[in-house]
C-alpha cells in the first residue's frame, strides 16, 4: 500500500514536473540560439575589442540602459529653437528675479543663524522659486497654485530618487500597487494642469502682442545671433572659455535692454515661426526638463559651494575680498549684471567646486556612425552607448595636479589653455552640452555673492567627512551641514 502511495505521487509529481521543464528547456534553447546570433553581430565583434569588463551572456552589459532623450532631427530643430533663449541678453532680464529671491533667502536664514542646518533645503526651494517664475513667469508666493506646483516638482524628484534606488519600485507593475504610485498621478496633474494653464496664457498674451505691433523679441535675438562675428565684440556671461559647445553662436551682440519674459514667453513665439516645428506638448516637455533638471541641479551645486567655502575659509576671504572691490562702500546693493563679470575668482570657485562635485556625475551618449578613437587603434561601433564620467575624468592624476585637493586656481587663465578641451565637462560639451548653463552658472554667482555679503559660512564637517551618494545627481547622503554667522567687514 506505500508502494503504491509512493508511486502514485511520484508519477503526480513528474506529471506536473515535465511541463515545466519542456518550458524551462524550451527558453534555454531560445537563448542560446539568440547569443549565438547576438555574437555573430557586425557591431558586437568590434565591441570586443574594447577594453572593459566582459559582459554576460544574454545580458550584456545592459549600455542601453542609459540611452535617454530625444534624438535625431526633432532634437536638433528644438535645440536650434530654443538656444537663443538662454543669450545672454534674455538672461540679463532674470537678475532681478534672482535678487528678490535671495533676499527672501537671507531672510530664512537670518532666523537659524548660530544652528547648524542642512542647507539643501533651502537652495531647494529658493531655485524652484527661481525657476518657476523664470521659466513660466509665475510667482509661488502670489498664486497659490504655484506654490502647490512648487511643491509637487520637489515630492516628484523624491519619488524619481526612490524609484532609482529600489530596483523592485522600477518595475512599473509593482510600483502601480504602491501608494507612491497614486501620489506620482496626483503630483503630476499639479505640475502638468498649472504648465497647460499658463501656457494657454501665454499664447493670448503673445496675440495681444501680435496684435499691437510689438516686435517679437525671440526673432530679434535670432536676427542678432546671426551677425557676422566681427561686427562687434562677443558679451559674455563667464570670463573663461572652459566648455566647448555651441551656445557661444548665440552671444555674437548684446540686443540691448529687454522686457523681462518668461523662458515660455520665448518658445511660444519660437513656436509661431514658419518652420519651426513646436508643438504644445512640445513645449510642456520643454518647461518640465528645465524646471526638473535645473532646480536639483543648481541646488546640490550651490550646498557643495557653501560648505566647501565653509570648510575652507582662505578661499572664502578671497571671496569676499574681490567682492569688496566689486561693491567697495555700497556692500547691500543689489547685483547687476555687470558686477558678476567681474566676480572672476568667485567663477573660479564655483568652476572647482563643479570639478569635484560635478551635480551630473556620468553621462551617456548612444553613436550612430562608427567611431575611431584618435588614442588607440579602437573603433567603437554605431549603435554603442557610450557612458563617460565626469567624476572619474575631473580626478584624473594625467590631467589634474592634485586633483583631490579643491583649489580654485585650476581655471586660472593659462592652466585652462594648458588643458585639453574636453578635460572640463561639468555640463556636458559639444552639440548636446546642457542648454542651461549659463543660466545656472549667473544664478550660483548671484546666489553665492548674496549670501557671502551677509554671512560667515562654517562647515562643522571636512571634506574627508563628505559621504557622497548619486541620486540622478550628486548629493551628500550625510546632508549638507552649515552654520551661518553675521559678517562684520
Amino acid at each position: 500500500m506505500l508502494s503504491l502511495g509512493m508511486q502514485f505521487m511520484t508519477h503526480s509529481f513528474t506529471s506536473v514536473l515535465n511541463p515545466f521543464v519542456s518550458i524551462l528547456l524550451g527558453i534555454i534553447l531560445i537563448l542560446t540560439i539568440y547569443h549565438f546570433w547576438f555574437q555573430s553581430l557586425r557591431y558586437v565583434k568590434m565591441a570586443k575589442n574594447i577594453p572593459g569588463p566582459k559582459p554576460i551572456p544574454i545580458l550584456g552589459n545592459a549600455l542601453e540602459v542609459l540611452g535617454l532623450g530625444p534624438e535625431g532631427e526633432r532634437w536638433k530643430s528644438h535645440r536650434k529653437m530654443l538656444a537663443p533663449t538662454f543669450h545672454s541678453s534674455i538672461l540679463k532680464t532674470f537678475i532681478p528675479i534672482f535678487n528678490r529671491n535671495f533676499n527672501t533667502l537671507l531672510k530664512k536664514l537670518d532666523k537659524i543663524k548660530h544652528v547648524t542646518f542642512d542647507v539643501f533645503e533651502y537652495t531647494t526651494s529658493t531655485t524652484v522659486d527661481i525657476l518657476l517664475e523664470t521659466a513660466m513667469g509665475v510667482k509661488a508666493k502670489d498664486d497659490n497654485v504655484g506654490l502647490k506646483y512648487a511643491k509637487a516638482i520637489m515630492d516628484m524628484c523624491y519619488i524619481v530618487h526612490q524609484r532609482h534606488y529600489n530596483l523592485w519600485l522600477r518595475i512599473s507593475f509593482f510600483f502601480r500597487w504602491t501608494k507612491m504610485a497614486k501620489e506620482q498621478t496626483k503630483l503630476l496633474n499639479i505640475i502638468q494642469s498649472l504648465t497647460r494653464r499658463v501656457l494657454k496664457s501665454k499664447k493670448e498674451d503673445y496675440v495681444k502682442r501680435v496684435e499691437k505691433g510689438e516686435h517679437s523679441i525671440y526673432n530679434e535675438v535670432v536676427a542678432e545671433a546671426a551677425k557676422n562675428q566681427n561686427d562687434t565684440e562677443n558679451e559674455r556671461t563667464e570670463n573663461y572659455s572652459y566648455i566647448r559647445d555651441d551656445l557661444e553662436d548665440n552671444e555674437e551682440n548684446d540686443v540691448g535692454k529687454k522686457k523681462r519674459l518668461a523662458f515660455l514667453d520665448f518658445m511660444v513665439e519660437a513656436s509661431q515661426i514658419e518652420g519651426n516645428k513646436l508643438t504644445d506638448d512640445d513645449i510642456e516637455d520643454e518647461v518640465s526638463t528645465i524646471t526638473f533638471a535645473g532646480h536639483d541641479t543648481i541646488s546640490a551645486a550651490s550646498s557643495f559651494i557653501f560648505t566647501l567655502l565653509g570648510i575652507h575659509q582662505d578661499i572664502q576671504e578671497k571671496c569676499i575680498i574681490e567682492l569688496k572691490e566689486i561693491f567697495h562702500d555700497d556692500w547691500n546693493r543689489s547685483i547687476t549684471f555687470k558686477d558678476t563679470i567681474e566676480m572672476k575668482y568667485l567663477e573660479r570657485v564655483i568652476m572647482e567646486t563643479l570639478r569635484l562635485y560635478p551635480p551630473v556625475p556620468l553621462i551617456a551618449r548612444k553613436i550612430n556612425e562608427d567611431v575611431k578613437l584618435a588614442s588607440r587603434d579602437i573603433t567603437l561601433p554605431a549603435g554603442t552607448t557610450v557612458v563617460i564620467s565626469q567624476y572619474v575624468n575631473h580626478r584624473d592624476p594625467k590631467i589634474w595636479t592634485n586633483p583631490e585637493k579643491f583649489d580654485p586656481d585650476n581655471f586660472l587663465p593659462e592652466k585652462c589653455q594648458a588643458r585639453h578641451h574636453y578635460a572640463y565637462f561639468p555640463f556636458s560639451a559639444g552639440p548636446r552640452s546642457c542648454l542651461g548653463r549659463k543660466y545656472a552658472m549667473l544664478q550660483l554667482k548671484v546666489m553665492i555673492a548674496t549670501v557671502l555679503r551677509k554671512y560667515k559660512l562654517i562647515s562643522p564637517k571636512e571634506e574627508k567627512d563628505f559621504r557622497l551618494q548619486s541620486d540622478i545627481i550628486l548629493k551628500r547622503a550625510d546632508g549638507f551641514d552649515l552654520r551661518v554667522e553675521d559678517r562684520i567687514v
